[in-house]
C-alpha cells in the first residue's frame, strides 16, 4: 500500500550546472499536453490498482521544477491531482519552487489547490556561487517569495542549501548558514555537491575545469553545518535534513522506512505492490504512450527479499532514529541481529554505529561517511 505520491514536473526556465534529473527547457514544450497525460497516468493507475491509494498521507510535486509552471497551469494541475487521488487521508502536500519563479499569483493558485508545505531552492546566499551553479535568483527574490508565502498562507516553508561547491570557502558556508537560519523556517535540507554523470559539471569535471573543495574542507562544512543547526534548535532527523518539532517532511521519511509510493510523470520512479518501476523519459514518447492508454512503464523489477532487508538498513540508517528492532521485526518476521549481528557488531567495535533496546543508528562519525556504512549492509560486501 503507498502511503505516498510523487508527481514530476520536467520543465526548467533555467538548467542548473549540477542537476542530473529529468528536465527539459520550458520553451516550446508541450506543457498543456503533458498536464492532461499526468491526469490520465494517475487515473489509469489508481484505476488498477485501487487498494495501494486508500491511504495516501503525501503528495509532492517536483522536478524539473513545477513553478515554471503558470498560476493557471498550476491551477489545472492540481485540480487533476485532486480529481484522481484520494485526498482524505493526505496530511503533507510539497511543492518544488524557485524564488525567482514564485509569484504571487503561483502561491495563490498552489495554496487554493491543496499545497501545504514549500521547498525552495536556494542551494546558496553568495551571488558569485550561484552564478557558477547556474542559478538565476538573488537573494532578494529569497527574502521577498518566502514574506510573500507567508502573506498567502504557507507556514511550512524549507529551503535547500548546498556545501562542497565549486571554489567555496568556509566563510561563504557559514555566511549562507547565518542568513538561511536569520529567515527562521521550520525545516532546512543541505546537500553536498555530488557531481553526477551527464551534467554540466560532469564535462567541467572531466575537462579538469572545475574546482572542487578538498575532502577534509567539505567534511569540515558538514561538522559546522551539523553544529550549527543544534545551536538553533533545529533536530537533525536524517544525514541531511534539520527541523524543528513537528516540521520534519513526512514524505521523505517514506522513502528513508522503505515504505511504497507512487511515481507519476515522464522519467519518475515508483515503488507499488513490492515492484520498483520508472517511467519513459522523452515527453513526447511519455505523453503518446498515456494518452493511448497505456502506463508509461519503461522497467519494472520486483524487489526480491535481500532485497528488502538490505533497502531497510541502508535507507533507515539514513534516518537519525536508525532502524528500530520492532519495525525491523514487525516487517520481517525475525530479529535485525539475527541476520546482522556480525556487521552490527564489527561497525559498534569501529564507533559507526551505535545499539541499544530501541535499535542502530549511525554515531556522529558514522554520518560523516555514511555511504561506507550502508554498503556493509549490502549481499557481497
Amino acid at each position: 500500500m503507498a502511503r505516498g505520491v510523487y508527481i514530476h514536473i520536467p520543465f526548467c526556465h533555467q538548467i542548473c550546472n549540477y542537476c542530473d534529473f529529468n528536465k527539459v527547457f520550458f520553451k516550446n514544450q508541450p506543457v498543456d499536453e503533458y498536464i492532461e497525460a499526468l491526469g490520465r497516468e494517475m487515473e489509469m493507475t489508481v484505476a488498477q490498482m485501487p487498494e495501494a491509494f486508500t491511504n495516501i498521507e503525501t503528495i509532492f510535486l517536483g522536478g524539473g521544477t513545477p513553478t515554471a509552471l503558470s498560476a493557471e497551469q498550476i491551477e489545472k494541475l492540481l485540480g487533476l491531482i485532486t480529481k484522481h487521488i484520494p485526498m482524505s487521508s493526505v496530511k503533507e502536500f510539497s511543492s518544488e519552487a524557485n524564488p525567482d519563479e514564485l509569484t504571487i499569483d503561483k502561491l495563490q493558485a498552489l495554496y487554493n489547490g491543496g499545497v501545504n508545505r514549500l521547498s525552495m531552492g536556494v542551494q546558496s546566499f553568495d551571488q558569485s556561487l550561484l552564478e557558477k551553479i547556474g542559478r538565476t535568483h538573488s537573494n532578494e527574490h529569497v527574502y521577498e517569495t518566502i514574506q510573500n508565502a507567508k502573506n498567502v498562507g504557507f507556514e511550512n516553508i524549507s529551503i535547500d542549501l548546498m556545501y562542497g561547491l565549486p571554489g567555496q570557502t568556509m566563510e561563504q558556508w557559514q555566511e549562507t548558514l547565518e542568513r538561511a537560519l536569520a529567515l527562521k523556517l521550520p525545516h532546512y535540507s543541505a546537500y553536498s555537491l555530488i557531481v553526477e554523470p551527464k551534467t554540466i559539471f560532469y564535462i567541467q569535471y572531466a575537462k579538469g575545469k572545475l574546482h572542487l573543495p578538498t575532502e577534509d574542507l567539505e567534511t569540515d562544512m558538514y561538522s559546522v553545518l551539523m553544529d550549527t543547526m543544534e545551536a538553533h534548535g533545529l533536530k537533525q532527523y536524517e544525514i541531511s535534513n534539520f527541523a524543528n518539532e513537528g516540521y520534519a517532511s513526512t514524505h521523505n521519511k517514506i522513502y528513508w522506512d522503505n515504505d511504497e509510493y507512487a511515481g507519476f510523470g515522464a522519467g519518475a520512479h515508483g515503488y507499488l505492490e513490492g515492484i520498483r518501476y520508472s517511467n519513459v523519459a522523452p515527453i513526447k514518447k511519455y505523453i503518446e504512450t498515456v494518452m493511448a492508454g497505456e502506463r508509461p512503464l519503461l522497467h519494472e523489477h520486483e524487489v526480491t527479499a535481500d532485497e528488502k532487508l538490505e533497502e531497510q538498513m541502508f535507507l533507515g540508517l539514513r534516518k537519525s532514529a536508525g532502524v528500530t528492532h520492532e519495525e525491523f521485526e514487525t516487517k520481517f518476521g525475525q530479529p535485525m541481529l539475527s541476520i546482522y549481528k556480525e556487521i552490527i557488531d564489527q561497525l559498534q567495535e569501529e564507533q559507526l554505529i551505535e545499539l541499544d533496546s530501541e535499535g542502530i543508528r549511525l554515531t556522529r562519525k558514522g554520518r560523516f561517511i555514511g555511504n561506507e556504512v550502508f554498503q556493509r549492509f549490502l549481499v557481497g560486501e
